[in-house]
């Protein structure tokens, strides 16, 4: 079934503004009971429960003031493709470090998405929280 633009555009904009809040409980209701989350470092995550244990223990380990502002978002049917960044702000003001992804969103109606696939550069992602890390920055749980 083919949604209405306007009803797959207000879900992915939805769930972009549940992600940039850090509810990720509430981030993992928006995918559907049997949604699948294929995270190509972490692995493939089945069912709504599944996924939301895999990102809220994710989460719980970076840090609150990390962000994933939107450069691009295409949607074509209830297909979404975007690129959002994955920034860490810098400890003392200055540049901040980040590095690149892209999401893969499927729609399936009631707000809901079906499938989300992230792909990224996990050696990447380990540089930029290492340079962060020996700039200021914490984690949580570390001294």
């Amino acid at each position: 079934m083919d949604f209405h633009p306007d009803e797959v555009r207000a879900a992915y904009e939805h769930f972009v503004a549940v992600g940039d809040s850090g509810d990720w409980n509430a981030w993992a209701d928006l995918h559907t009971i049997d949604g699948v989350w294929v995270e190509h470092h972490l692995g493939t995550f089945r069912g709504r429960e599944e996924i939301r244990k895999a990102i809220v223990d994710v989460m719980a380990q970076a840090p609150s003031s990390m962000e994933f502002p939107v450069e691009w978002v295409v949607i074509n049917g209830n297909r979404v493709v975007y690129y959002p960044w994955q920034v860490l702000p810098h400890p003392t003001g200055g540049e901040p470090f980040k590095f690149s992804c892209i999401t893969i969103l499927e729609y399936a109606g009631d707000g809901q998405f079906s499938y989300q696939e992230d792909v990224y550069n996990p050696k990447e992602g380990e540089q930029v929280f290492g340079a962060w890390i020996a700039a200021g920055g914490t984690l949580p749980g570390m001294s």
